[in-house]
């Protein structure tokens, strides 16, 4: 790896990488670890020969192949600087500490929207475990933010960028 690519690694790893906390669940952090694992012992093998390969073609300074693979591996390592971090800064939700009784991260809480009767249901994970299309949904997201804290039969106004949604809490579980 060149000086160059190093020099903007780092950089971008002091842009990315705080000290910050990060809130995440026992499944949260397996698989952020089972992807760092596929990155260094598969992705990293793969870009390397692909770089191998893109040499042997001769001149890289007009080589495409050559460098797409450096560009491919300077993602690689700026995720594998990214996921050390993570982990590094994780905490993990006990998942026996959770209640029923009020909205916290790693609740699953299942809301009723009062404008339109329909029932949602919302995981509320850390940021680094959010997948809209499961529902799962930062506590750091306006409808986190405002579950947070609150009980059954508790009515949450979240502020959206299309207006104020009210919600009224059915049920929570972990």
């Amino acid at each position: 790896m060149g000086a160059g690519l190093l020099k903007i690694l780092w950089q971008r790893g002091k842009v990315f990488m705080g000290d910050k906390e990060v809130i995440m669940t026992p499944e949260g952090l397996q698989k952020l670890e089972q992807e760092l694992e596929y990155l260094k012992s598969v992705r990293r093998h793969e870009v390397a020969e692909r770089i191998k390969q893109a040499r042997e073609f001769g001149d890289i300074s007009e080589n495409s192949e050559y460098e797409d693979a450096k560009n491919e591996q300077a993602f690689i390592e700026g995720r594998i600087l990214t996921l050390e971090n993570l982990l590094r800064n994780a905490r993990l939700i006990d998942e026996a500490n959770i209640d029923n009784f009020e909205v916290s991260v790693g609740s699953t809480v299942l809301v009723r929207d009062l404008g339109t009767g329909e029932d949602i249901t919302y995981s509320i994970v850390g940021p680094t475990e959010t997948n809209p299309l499961e529902r799962r949904i930062s506590n750091q997201s306006p409808v986190g933010r405002a579950l947070l804290g609150h009980r059954v039969g508790d009515i949450v106004d979240v502020k959206v960028p299309a207006g104020t949604l009210h919600y009224q809490i059915v049920n929570i579980t972990r």
